[in-house]
């Protein structure tokens, strides 16, 4: 059995019978009392985020979680398959085990964390960028470019973005897909 010195970002254990990540954590030691750890955790199962705190020494169960490579096939009825890119297993994925749905274009690959002893799917991370191309959005006016002003833009996939005003429809742009955020024009 593992104890609170093991504790570190990342790590997935379960509390109170519910799949947990640590988002971050400090080891206290008051002048006075006996010392603890503060956390902050991610219930796996409904993304919620909660402060925890563990006396030191106290016992935590570990789960080991596997990250696969899985490539993004279609969406049907509300979910969505996926293919290993190694040994082409399918599974199929419930739409709210992914953070921005919104992002996903076929046969992007994305990394799907399993429960490794349950075989279950936990979530479903995006690359970190995507490269899209601006289908719809106001033509810019010459000469507002001096400002960060930003205006509403769809991209290929269908989702909406803000971006900044010298960008037009046909550009290419590469979105941070944690924020929705426009980062950059691709050459």
């Amino acid at each position: 059995m593992a104890n609170t010195s093991d504790i570190k970002n990342g790590l997935c254990m379960k509390l109170n019978g519910k799949l947990v990540s640590v988002i971050e954590f400090q080891h206290v030691k008051p002048g006075k009392g006996p010392a603890f750890v503060r956390t902050k955790l991610r219930n796996l199962e409904t993304g919620k985020v909660v402060d925890h705190t563990f006396s030191a020494g106290h016992t935590i169960d570990i789960v080991r979680i596997e990250h696969r490579p899985y490539q993004f096939l279609y969406e049907e009825n509300g979910g969505y398959h996926f293919m290993h890119t190694d040994t082409y297993e399918q599974v199929f994925i419930e739409g709210h085990l992914i953070e921005k749905p919104e992002f996903l274009r076929e046969e992007m690959v994305c990394t799907i964390m399993f429960h490794a002893e349950e075989e279950t799917a936990l979530s479903v991370e995006l690359p970190q960028f995507i490269e899209a191309e601006i289908t719809y959005t106001e033509p810019g006016v010459k000469g507002d470019t001096a400002t960060n002003t930003l205006k509403p833009a769809t991209i290929d996939t269908g989702a909406e973005v803000r971006v900044p005003l010298f960008i037009d429809t046909g550009d290419k742009v590469k979105i941070d897909t944690r924020t929705g955020q426009y980062s950059e024009r691709v050459k």
